[in-house]
């Protein structure tokens, strides 16, 4: 089975091909573009050309995989909308991983926590990610597993947080921003969300012919730009 994978929820704009076959997940083709203010010019040209190095039709493909993020509005809607729009038109399912989970289960895979003295804390890594207005994204994660929900809040703050969770290292874009107030040894990757694990966290969905679900996206705060609430007047 194939499937689409898009996530536009960091600067990163990525989209790949991957085949789910009973007992695996395997990329067959992945793009991926740094470029935090041309999600919208990058992301649909990254799709068509991981459909042809996969050497695969639009029509062929199974479900469609979409990151809800958390992430910044303008950036996360594009890779949510592409996602929806192609699932509507091919008539295939889509289904949507938080993209702090990807990062969660690729940083902790293959960390043996249980040798530890402490046990599973040893293996929690913090994820963070890039929120803009000097705050992250973030999460503590074991074994592929949340151990605390998606939040956003100041460096500082999730430091507080990240301690009293017991993360012993950190990962993502957020993290090497902010290391000096996160106070956590750093690993380099992953750094975006991997295309592998959002498609794996999907499998079970995609193997099961599980339903569409509604791509709601993980903003976790306000937007930007919002309505005025009342109109001003224009003379004095």
């Amino acid at each position: 089975m194939l499937v689409l994978v898009v996530d536009s929820s960091t600067p990163a704009v990525t989209a790949a091909v991957a085949e789910v076959t009973a007992d695996a997940v395997a990329l067959r083709a992945e793009r991926r573009s740094v470029d935090a203010r041309a999600h919208g010019e990058l992301l649909a040209p990254a799709v068509r050309e991981v459909l042809a190095e996969a050497g695969a039709g639009p029509g062929e493909l199974t479900a469609i995989v979409a990151g809800l993020g958390p992430g910044p509005f303008t950036g996360l809607r594009v890779g949510l909308v592409t996602a929806a729009s192609m699932g509507q038109v091919l008539g295939v399912p889509t289904y949507g991983v938080c993209s702090l989970d990807a990062l969660g289960l690729a940083a902790t895979r293959g960390l043996d926590a249980s040798a530890a003295p402490d046990g599973e804390a040893a293996g929690r890594v913090l994820v963070a990610t890039d929120a803009r207005r000097r705050e992250i994204y973030w999460g503590v994660y074991a074994a592929g597993r949340r151990v605390t929900e998606p939040a956003v809040d100041a460096p500082a703050a999730v430091a507080a947080r990240a301690a009293e969770f017991a993360a012993g290292a950190a990962v993502g874009e957020g993290a090497q921003r902010y290391a000096d107030v996160l106070a956590l040894p750093v690993r380099p990757e992953p750094c975006f969300p991997p295309a592998d694990a959002l498609a794996a966290l999907a499998a079970d969905r995609v193997r099961a012919g599980a339903p569409s679900e509604p791509l709601t996206p993980l903003y976790l705060r306000r937007p930007d730009a919002v309505a005025p609430t009342a109109r001003k007047p224009v003379l004095p």
